[in-house]
């Protein structure tokens, strides 16, 4: 019989805090090899994941260390600088700081079955992978627009906020883009995307919005109603919790939808880079993303996996209205310091704004 999974948490050092999982091999040899996996991706989201890897691979122990896309950056980066060796695949929602770990000597090429055939826009260099689809959404409460419907662009949204501002006062909510990483990429994108997006930000201001680090506490508060809006929220969370509760609606931008991506990438200090390079491999497969499209509600990039949650439904569907973030060092662009804190004090400024 299976081993229990043990988890435990692990003080790695101040103050970086990792939940650490471990799976034991299959075929329940005590010396299995180990496959180290640092990843932004939730434990219970991971794990379908990791059981269909170890089916194909029963002689292969997993340590899943779930990590904050920073700490997983510092930790590479870091753990390879001193020898130490470091993980075996680094998956991470964080775009930019995932490019610049390849962009910089910290991730090795990885030439595996399906990297000619990957999407040019999600192949760096067969260095960074792209391994989902994933856009950003408005989300709301549905209770709230059984008279009308729910602003499906941008300036509809404006028009709803304007319109509407004291009766929904406090009840719209966003990313707080100092603190959250894909709520900044999200807001970079916009400001690409959409000239007018200042407009954008301060309606919302004038309504009081409300902002948070997690798309977890948005959507808890959309579903029991205490908000009606939430803007640039993270699709694959949205998706996961509609899934479960009936009054969380969901809306692409008509106008148009940023599409973000979780990469994966073999650290050059890998203590076993082929373990990494098979997982990798796994999580390319049409198997892997079919796993990920039905059970984690994430869509699936590979081009031969079929269904609704993919990305080349979703293209055949929306097409020029979805706007995937390129796997390239353009999304370094904002780790400039000055170039961030310009657009967050911008930010800040049209929030407080009259």
């Amino acid at each position: 019989m299976r081993l229990a999974i043990l988890t435990v948490l692990v003080c790695l050092s101040a103050p970086t805090r990792a939940e650490v999982t471990l799976f034991p091999a299959l075929d329940g040899a005590s010396n299995a090899r180990t496959l180290v996996v640092y990843s932004s991706l939730d434990v219970p989201l991971a794990k379908p994941m990791i059981d269909g890897f170890q089916r194909a691979n029963p002689d292969v122990a997993v340590r899943y260390e779930d990590l904050l896309t920073t700490d997983i950056y510092d930790r590479v980066v870091a753990e390879t600088d001193a020898g130490k060796g470091t993980a075996d695949i680094a998956f991470s929602s964080a775009m930019d700081l995932q490019v610049k770990l390849a962009n910089d000597g910290y991730a090795q090429e990885s030439r595996l079955p399906l990297s000619d055939r990957w999407p040019r826009w999600a192949n760096w260099r067969d260095t960074a992978y792209a391994l989902t689809f994933e856009p950003a959404v408005f989300v709301y409460h549905k209770p709230s627009f059984k008279d009308v419907p729910p602003p499906a662009t941008r300036g509809q949204f404006v028009d709803f906020l304007r319109t509407q501002g004291d009766k929904v006062y406090g009840r719209i909510a966003t990313y707080d883009i100092e603190r959250s990483g894909v709520g900044f990429m999200f807001m970079a994108r916009d400001q690409e995307q959409y000239p007018d997006i200042w407009s954008v930000i301060r309606a919302m201001g004038a309504a009081g919005v409300k902002l948070y680090s997690t798309s977890s506490a948005i959507l808890e508060r959309i579903a029991d109603g205490r908000f009606v809006l939430g803007y640039n929220i993270l699709g694959s969370y949205a998706a996961d919790w509609a899934a479960r509760d009936p009054d969380v609606g969901i809306v692409l931008p008509k106008d148009y939808t940023v599409v973000m991506s979780r990469i994966g990438l073999v650290p050059t200090g890998s203590h076993s880079p082929d373990l990494g390079r098979r997982y990798l491999e796994y999580f390319m497969s049409a198997e892997g993303q079919t796993v990920m499209a039905r059970e984690l509600e994430i869509a699936a990039v590979n081009p031969d996996v079929s269904g609704e949650n993919t990305a080349n439904r979703m293209q055949e569907v929306l097409g020029a209205q979805l706007r995937p973030v390129p796997v390239s060092p353009g999304l370094m662009v904002y780790l400039d310091q000055v170039k961030r804190m310009r657009l967050i004090e911008r930010w800040n400024a049209a929030l407080r704004s009259p």
